[in-house]
């Protein structure tokens, strides 16, 4: 890979290109400072990864993460935060701004490499799937592959308030699981009658309903501590700092009625009639990496086990009704 290593020590990124020399076929780049990175990235478009300090004088590690990801073809270029700073409100910072990956100075060698490796393989999967990014009439963007769109397979949402890429999500669950920053929660919210909603509109379309419930989510979501991403299938995972989210009932009717307020229409002006519902949330306590993250799809399998039972239930409303 082609990488980009931005930090105001000169100590750090002499000692990143003796060791980044030894872990892989990488071409390593330096820059100190935010500006010049900026700088490097806007003059050449071919950097695979960005390793970022957090704590640099000028603009933070956030703020050029954020500034990045508004440069032509650097939209889902993985940004590793390679920093001393350790507390989860930088680590929520660095997620919501775009980051990929988190890891902590000083560093295990084994460890960035194993990294380093997840993030070359993730680059070749995105160059091979063609994925580019398409602006939605609500002003968000949505990443677009050149094959056919699968219900099942996630696609990165940009531009909205909290919501970050599946694959950064499991990484920050992962994060606060090493780090031993425990007491969020996980939950999943599920779209209702989703195969249904899939076949009646076009991919386009159906990407721009995803896209809408991503805004309606945040919205309800706003005042909250929070990292959401699309997960596939109609759902989406969240994780909320806190106990604070006690009558997920509630929420669900809140996030229900700001779907609605947004008259969601296909591309042809026919209504799309889409709710959702949430699953049973679990608090991340004292879990290993690998379990935080089976956190996620448990998650998911209950918001969607959810929604089949809340359609199952208004099914047979209905037939009652009909027969009586």
């Amino acid at each position: 890979m082609k990488i980009l290593a931005v930090d105001d020590d000169p100590f750090i990124l002499e000692l990143l290109m003796e060791i980044i020399g030894h872990v892989g076929d990488h071409d390593l780049h330096t820059a100190s400072s935010g500006p010049e990175a900026l700088s490097i990235l806007h003059a050449s478009k071919d950097f695979d990864c960005v390793l970022l300090d957090y704590q640099m004088p000028e603009m933070n590690g956030a703020e050029v993460c954020r500034a990045l990801r508004l440069i032509a073809g650097y939209a889902q270029t993985p940004v590793m935060m390679l920093t001393a700073m350790s507390e989860k409100r930088y680590i929520d910072s660095a997620f919501l701004a775009g980051a990929s990956d988190y890891l902590n100075k000083p560093f295990d060698i084994a460890e960035l490499r194993v990294r380093l490796n997840l993030l070359e393989s993730l680059v070749q999967a995105r160059r091979q799937a063609g994925v580019t990014f398409e602006q939605t009439p609500s002003g968000h963007r949505a990443s677009v592959e050149t094959g056919p769109l699968s219900i099942y397979k996630p696609f990165e949402i940009r531009d909205i308030d909290g919501i970050v890429d599946v694959v950064a999500l499991e990484n920050y669950v992962s994060k606060l699981s090493r780090a031993r920053l425990f007491g969020s929660s996980v939950f999943a919210v599920s779209i209702r009658r989703i195969e249904q909603l899939f076949l009646q509109t076009t991919a386009f379309d159906f990407q721009c309903m995803i896209v809408d419930v991503a805004e309606a989510l945040s919205d309800t979501l706003a005042g909250h501590t929070f990292v959401a991403a699309y997960a596939g299938s109609g759902s989406f995972v969240c994780v909320v700092e806190g106990a604070r989210m006690n009558d997920y009932p509630a929420f669900t009717d809140r996030l229900n009625i700001a779907i609605q307020r947004l008259e969601m229409h296909c591309s042809n002006g026919a209504p799309l009639n889409v709710r959702v519902s949430t699953g049973q949330a679990n608090r991340i306590m004292w879990q290993s990496g690998a379990t935080a993250l089976d956190l996620l799809s448990q998650a998911v399998n209950s918001a969607e086990h959810e929604a089949r039972r809340v359609e199952a239930n208004l099914d047979d409303f209905w037939y009652i009704g009909a027969s009586a």
